[in-house]
């Protein structure tokens, strides 16, 4: 199709294009490789999978904003597909190889590419109508948010420039194929049927009787200006969040395996060679977390669920994400060939930010392109905590507690004082060396007294349905969550440590865990494995419905009140834990009136992320009352939590608006509902 003279004009060009393209796609991998630690490309097969499952599920985006996720689909499809359109636009274009040649299969191709291209087409449409000609708010980061002073003209400019960019390609690309198929019509032959939207629009142009020299000059001009976008893009793709098409499966790719969604890396803080705890720049971040500034799509979908953000505080963790990638936009070349990285509070977030996140994990859990903002805020609270000496003050009351008394509560009292009223005795490890469930307690079953009634209720259950078990008593200490989830990381490494010698010393390793608390269950469960502490642990919800699915347990189908459950972030996102709760409930026979925020979508209440033992940072309103909201709204009698922190939360926001509702916990609706112990095999 290429006369000789524009064959050798495109090698140039595509030559020249390759160049500049490898230039700053190099620039881009040093900066990332400026970053701690490696990208995880180990058991690279399946790491494969991973990112080729991401890529065409395209993070399993349609879970949010549906209608948006479908036409984003239609984008990714049509854009995917053209990776192939263009090679064989190119083989066409240097040879006299035309599709028609491959009979059916050419037919089909031509038919997808026909297809995918209106749809993208009508999707990129969408996309600048939606924000450009809508303006929808979603979009948009409030003003008391930090946000980089380039970003703010900035992210829509390079939407606008990304958008039209597709649009022209897919539509010259487009243009081309109607101008061959009137070109063929001019010269005596017939519409293609296996492109009918080229072939509709093919009819334009020979009723306007374009001419033989001018269909082939517009079959010239849209070959080069649908190609040519291609390699003029191809330099410019680093520095746009355009980027995300291949770093999104990258980062899905190399991001590690948590276990759980918020469990942290470990700090050895015996390595006395370490001189940075935490993270203080750019480059203090890992390589993957540095890759997340890349792949970041800009949707601001992490932004929406945040419960720090919607309550009016000063968090955003889109904006985060917005703020790393715009700094290195900006010193691109300087950071690649080791220019030294400004402190993140100076650029991308401000230190309320910081503490005001409640490590809900759901900006983790709902980004399409494997983001872990939330990873970023805990380690910079890491150095903000261990380096700087910068933390809330009301943050040490809970420490001295952890250190001096073994709880954040500073309680000096018996940690077995929660067993009084109940009509059987609790045993400890010492009493009953062959158990075989151990009840991990938890600071708060110790020690507070709404949390002490899930205490008597989880080892009611359990003695009911003859369960052999024992506790730890006063060998039982904090989990060290608090510190960890506020940066103090040497604390929790001395907790830690302490915690598994004890609990390996009783052979704990090879039993079960149970407990209350899903803030204990992620740190013995997932991060105790930093330490040589592997264990089973379970949710007391999973142990109540694994007793019931087995037998050993019946409860009366009696129970008259309605109910919501809160899920909580850390059994929830944090572990993927949805159904024993309410399963558990049904089994009490609660009638469940569900929130429209839950399970995965569940909203925070507030007390994660150390919230608990710090006043909540300045906002519209607290994160508890606006799920507490919600809640009441449902119409239930009762909120059922399964964690002590929501308890407490739940209940502060009754007691404030004097609501009738009562707040249990699901132990303490299945007691209620025990029928009559059964034995056990």
């Amino acid at each position: 199709m290429l006369s000789l003279t524009e064959r050798y004009l495109f090698i140039l060009f595509a030559f020249v294009c390759s160049v500049a393209a490898y230039n700053t796609f190099v620039d881009m991998f040093k900066v990332i490789g400026r970053g701690q630690g490696k990208l995880l490309l180990n058991e690279l097969p399946q790491r494969l999978v991973t990112g080729t499952m991401a890529l065409f599920s395209q993070g399993r985006i349609i879970r949010h904003r549906k209608l948006s996720s479908i036409f984003h689909w239609l984008v990714a499809y049509a854009f995917l597909f053209y990776f192939l359109v263009n090679a064989v636009d190119v083989i066409q274009g240097f040879t006299t190889f035309r599709t028609e040649q491959l009979g059916v299969v050419g037919g089909v191709y031509r038919l997808i590419a026909d297809i995918l291209s209106v749809a993208g087409l009508a999707a990129v449409a969408y996309f600048l109508l939606r924000r450009f000609l809508l303006g929808d708010r979603a979009l948009k980061i409030r003003d008391n948010v930090k946000l980089h002073p380039k970003a703010k003209e900035g992210v829509g400019r390079d939407s606008l420039i990304v958008g039209v960019f597709i649009f022209l390609h897919l539509g010259f690309r487009f243009l081309g194929e109607s101008f061959h198929i009137a070109e063929a019509v001019h010269a005596g032959g017939q519409t293609d049927v296996w492109q009918p939207f080229a072939s509709i629009l093919s009819g334009l142009w020979t009723s306007i009787e374009m001419g033989e020299l001018g269909l082939n000059f517009w079959i010239h001009a849209s070959w080069w200006i649908a190609l040519g976008l291609i390699l003029l893009f191809l330099p410019y793709f680093p520095y746009t969040k355009h980027a995300h098409l291949f770093m999104g499966p990258l980062n899905f790719m190399t991001r590690p395996d948590r276990g759980a969604l918020g469990a942290l890396d470990k700090i050895d803080m015996e390595d006395e060679s370490i001189e940075q705890f935490g993270v203080n720049s750019l480059t203090d971040l890992t390589q993957t977390q540095i890759l997340d500034a890349f792949a970041c799509i800009m949707c601001n979908r992490c932004q929406e669920v945040c419960p720090a953000y919607v309550t009016g505080k000063e968090l955003s963790p889109a904006a985060l994400e917005v703020n790393k990638r715009y700094y290195i936009k900006d010193h691109l070349n300087e950071l690649a060939n080791g220019g030294e990285a400004q402190p993140l509070l100076d650029f991308a977030i401000s230190e309320s930010a910081v503490w005001a996140c409640t490590s809900c994990g759901h900006c983790v859990d709902i980004c399409p392109v494997g983001n872990e903002p939330m990873i970023d805020i805990l380690d910079m609270r890491r150095d903000m905590m261990l380096m700087q000496d910068s933390f809330p003050h009301e943050l040490q009351t809970a420490y001295r507690g952890i250190e001096r008394a073994g709880n954040p509560w500073n309680n000096p009292d018996d940690r077995m004082g929660w067993t009084q009223g109940l009509d059987f005795k609790v045993p400890t490890v010492e009493e009953n060396p062959n158990f075989e469930v151990l009840f991990w307690v938890g600071c708060a079953g110790a020690f507070d007294p709404n949390a002490q009634k899930v205490a008597r209720a989880t080892a009611t259950v359990l003695q009911s349905a003859g369960v052999n078990f024992a506790v730890l008593g006063n060998s039982e200490t904090c989990t060290g969550d608090p510190a960890r989830r506020s940066g103090n990381e040497y604390l929790f490494f001395e907790m830690a440590s302490a915690n598994v010698e004890t609990l390996n010393e009783f052979g704990v390793d090879q039993k079960t865990i149970v407990t209350s608390c899903p803030h204990c269950m992620t740190a013995l469960g997932t991060e105790y494995k930093q330490f040589g502490g592997d264990y089973r642990v379970l949710h007391h919800t999973q142990m109540i419905a694994d007793l019931v699915g087995k037998g050993k347990l019946t409860l009366q189908n009696g129970m008259l009140e309605t109910v919501t459950f809160h899920d909580p972030c850390y059994l929830g996102r944090h572990n993927d834990e949805y159904d024993s709760p309410r399963d558990a409930l049904a089994k009490a026979g609660a009638t469940l009136m569900e929130m429209d925020r839950n399970k995965s979508n569940s909203f925070c209440c507030g007390a994660g992320g150390a919230q608990m033992w710090k006043e909540e940072e300045h906002g519209r309103e607290a994160v508890s009352m606006n799920r507490f909201r919600e809640a009441r709204a449902t119409g239930a009698e009762t909120i059922a939590v399964g964690c002590p922190f929501c308890a407490q939360m739940m209940n502060d926001a009754n007691d404030e608006v004097g609501s009738p509702l009562a707040v249990k916990d699901v132990a303490e609706l299945v007691a209620e509902a025990v029928k009559k112990p059964v034995a056990a095999d």
